[in-house]
């Protein structure tokens, strides 16, 4: 027989036929991988290169003009992403809950607060662990540093009543662009104290500083008090179907159409990084000194960061799914590295609804309820990071913390991590805060800044992929829920 074959040339020809067949199929599926995750890979490309540029851009030394310029590409990325966020989370919640009846999104909302909390909670110990494990303070203090004025910290009381207030605007209007804040308003006042007696008596007068609290409001979008607005808003639209399709047939037009713009702006996202990273690292002024000065703080935070992504996120996932956490992980990649390029959970979120309904096909009933509501109120990463930096400003300044103070900058964490602004370098402001809760200098705070612009990305990223997880588990155990309704 096979004597046979070797002098049949039709033989032979059909099996090398058959092995250019093989060969061709090979390449076509390479091909049609590298097609399908295109945006994917120049969004890789985008970040290496932007490495590579703004190290070799750091050898010109470039004038503060070439670096507005190298950035200028990345600002208008982030302006496009900014641009889609209010109607996105407006017309995302309404309609996703107004496809649910009361009773379905009220245990969905349960679940997501469980999840949201109980995930927080782990970020913190983790944090907590790492950094009375690796010890990231243990140099002595240094006086060099970028100066940071502590007069805008707020204790955690006045914190926790704004996040209250934000909750409940006004003034939903003035929502979409504003929100309250407190501000303390130091004055002198003169005191006058009477010594002696009525007949015979002195007067001595003294300056007393008294610290007035007072209710202004900044320029930044309350993105809690839309979120509570549209959650009413979309529960009544469904309690009113019928005499209220238009409203939801016109919200959910709207979110499609945004979603056709979030694809369009995808294409652009892989340049706008490259650039964001470049102008970054061309702006750091001593690199050396920066990463000897603060190496094993930054390796203490992406040690924690990295647990809670690659060990805590995935157990959480298989144990409430029992589904491969690796192949959801795939699907959020997109999302994962523009949140490292943009460093904002919030300039995110377009591309994180892309990603979880079209890779990993979560229903859009669950995103468009959890994804505006876990970008202002679950923050993962932010609470690991803030909980490594206290601990580190404590060993920096010699102070044994107690079980007590660790219990309560565990607890802080947490609480100044939800309704934190998802934008760049929020936490900064927060880290007040858990500083003042356990008596730590505010204005050490200076140590950590120079090398926040790189920590601020990765942990930005794990909030996204905490949102990410927190959606498929939500999905997977409400999924009898979502059947009846269909």
């Amino acid at each position: 027989m096979n004597k046979k074959n070797k002098d049949n040339p039709l033989v032979q020809s059909e099996e090398v036929l058959n092995l250019e067949n093989i060969g061709l199929s090979c390449l076509q599926k390479i091909k049609n991988q590298i097609l399908q995750n295109m945006i994917l890979f120049l969004t890789i490309i985008g970040i290496f290169g932007g490495i590579i540029f703004g190290f070799v851009g750091r050898i010109y030394d470039p004038s503060e003009t070439t670096l507005l310029l190298i950035s200028f590409p990345g600002e208008m990325l982030l302006r496009l992403l900014k641009m889609l966020i209010l109607p996105l989370i407006i017309s995302s919640l309404i309609t996703g809950l107004a496809q649910l009846d009361p009773k379905s999104s009220g245990k969905m909302g349960s679940r997501a607060m469980g999840f949201y909390v109980l995930s927080t909670l782990i970020a913190t110990s983790t944090g907590i662990s790492v950094a009375l494990i690796i010890r990231p303070g243990r140099e002595k203090k240094n006086k060099s540093g970028t100066e940071v004025s502590s007069s805008d910290s707020v204790s955690t009381l006045d914190a926790i009543l704004d996040i209250i207030r934000n909750m409940f605007p006004e003034n939903i209007v003035q929502a979409c662009t504003q929100q309250v804040v407190t501000k303390y308003n130091k004055n002198m006042i003169k005191k006058k104290h009477i010594l002696g007696t009525v007949l015979n008596s002195t007067i001595s007068e003294e300056y007393v500083e008294v610290i007035k609290r007072e209710l202004i409001y900044t320029n930044s979008t309350n993105v809690m008090g839309l979120v509570v607005f549209c959650i009413i808003f979309g529960i009544f639209i469904s309690h009113s179907k019928s005499e209220a399709q238009v409203l939801y047939d016109f919200f959910f037009i709207l979110n499609e159409l945004i979603m056709k713009i979030v694809a369009l702006i995808m294409w652009y996202s892989p340049f706008g990084i490259l650039c964001l990273v470049a102008g970054n690292i061309m702006k750091i002024e001593n690199m050396a000194e920066t990463a000897k000065r603060l190496s094993i703080y930054m390796f203490a935070v992406i040690v924690g960061l990295t647990i809670h992504a690659l060990f805590t996120m995935q157990v959480l996932y298989f144990l409430a799914t029992r589904k491969n956490p690796l192949k959801f992980l795939k699907g959020m990649l997109q999302a994962w590295l523009t949140a490292v390029g943009t460093a904002s959970s919030s300039a995110t979120l377009p591309i994180t609804f892309r990603c979880l309904e079209e890779n990993n096909k979560v229903d859009k009933r669950v995103t468009r309820f959890m994804l505006p509501l876990g970008a202002t109120i679950n923050m993962d990463g932010t609470a690991l990071y803030q909980c490594v930096a206290t601990i580190f400003i404590a060993q920096l300044n010699g102070v044994t913390l107690t079980i007590g103070q660790i219990i309560v900058i565990c607890l802080t964490s947490t609480a100044t991590s939800i309704g934190v602004a998802s934008i760049p370098s929020a936490a900064l402001v927060t880290m007040l805060i858990v500083l003042s809760a356990v008596g730590l200098p505010t204005e050490d705070i200076s140590y950590i800044v120079t090398v926040d612009w790189l920590l601020d990305r990765l942990r930005t990223s794990i909030n996204v992929l905490g949102d990410a997880y927190g959606c498929g588990i939500v999905e997977h155990l409400s999924r009898k829920e979502l059947k009846k309704i269909r």
